[in-house]
């Protein structure tokens, strides 16, 4: 099993606190992506899409899934969990230094991740309170924020899959940690906190 983090940054000009409509562990928000078969390197001509909401039993018939999925190439079947609770919004200090934001964590089985697609569905604060409810679909968003008397915006999209590590605190509670990550001149750092 594999862990990948989806963690997203942007450009955002008088507006803070970007994240799903119903915050980062939205049920309905739907995740649309690519899967790469661990098996053949066949890479998923169309997106799929999950949600926290929506859950398949497994074929073994122990548990669920949010996705179970065979591979179109060699057959082999591939399974994706969503780990809630380790999402946080984009805030305009995170957008000033080119932080990206944790979104969601996948334990994925059979598949990579790839190439995350931004939808309608999101919100933004503006630096005066008003609340945006935000459609990326376009790769940008522009409003005027007339409570605040500014021009409010969100352009420079970015996304991407990291594989991090779980830990597994005392008691047998697993946990990830808290995972910063930061891109500063094309490197990417991560920096884990216990």
């Amino acid at each position: 099993m594999v862990y990948y983090l989806l963690s997203f940054s942007a450009e955002l000009e008088n507006l803070t606190d970007l994240q799903p409509r119903g915050g980062c562990d939205d049920p309905t928000y739907p995740y649309y992506f690519k899967v790469k078969c661990e098996s053949c390197g066949e890479i998923s001509p169309k997106e799929t899409c999950v949600m926290i909401s929506e859950e398949v039993p497994l074929p073994t018939g122990r548990g669920t899934a949010h996705l179970v999925q065979k591979c179109k190439l060699c057959g082999r079947e591939g399974t994706i969990q969503m780990i809630t609770g380790q999402g946080q919004p984009l805030t305009l200090e995170q957008s000033q230094k080119e932080e990206f934001a944790k979104l969601m964590i996948f334990d994925s089985r059979g598949f990579a991740l790839t190439d995350f697609s931004f939808t309608d569905g999101w919100k933004a604060q503006s630096l005066a309170g008003t609340i945006f409810d935000v459609d990326l679909s376009a790769g940008e968003f522009a409003e005027y924020d007339e409570k605040g008397e500014c021009p409010v915006g969100i352009v420079n999209l970015r996304s991407k899959f990291s594989v991090v590590k779980k830990h597994e605190r005392r008691g047998g509670k697993d946990d990830f940690p808290n995972i910063l990550v930061c891109n500063k001149n094309h490197f990417t750092f991560f920096f884990f906190f216990s």
